[in-house]
């Protein structure tokens, strides 16, 4: 019997997220979340437990509230550097979820590369 949808996601979530956890030599993790409607993504440091900067679609400045789009991923991801900066973050690990590296993901990924992050 097939898994469902949200099982498989989950079950991709937590193999990427554990992969991560053992290469990440106390570097932030960029975690993103993507939904039908938004896109968000946070700079986290987990060894102190502190998001140390965060964007999303629904912030009014960056001009893309409630679309969920290739270019406001893009948007996202160069917010998402600019603000990492500000924080003295240069180096991070990109977490992805349980989300597939294809479509908006991938576009705030190479903004965020382009922006100055390293992952």
């Amino acid at each position: 019997m097939a898994n469902s949808k949200r099982e498989l996601f989950l079950k991709r979530r937590l193999r990427v997220r554990n992969k991560l956890r053992k290469m990440a030599d106390g570097r932030a993790r960029l975690s993103v979340h993507r939904s039908s409607k938004n896109i968000s993504v946070q700079l986290i440091d987990d060894a102190r437990g502190v998001t140390l900067a965060a964007a999303s679609s629904l912030e009014k400045d960056l001009g893309v509230i409630g679309k969920n789009s290739v270019e406001a991923a893009r948007k996202i991801g160069v917010a998402i550097a600019e603000r990492a900066k500000k924080a003295g973050v240069a180096e991070c690990y990109f977490d992805r979820g349980g989300f597939l590296f294809h479509g908006r993901i991938k576009a705030l990924a190479d903004a965020a590369r382009e922006g100055g992050l390293k992952f």
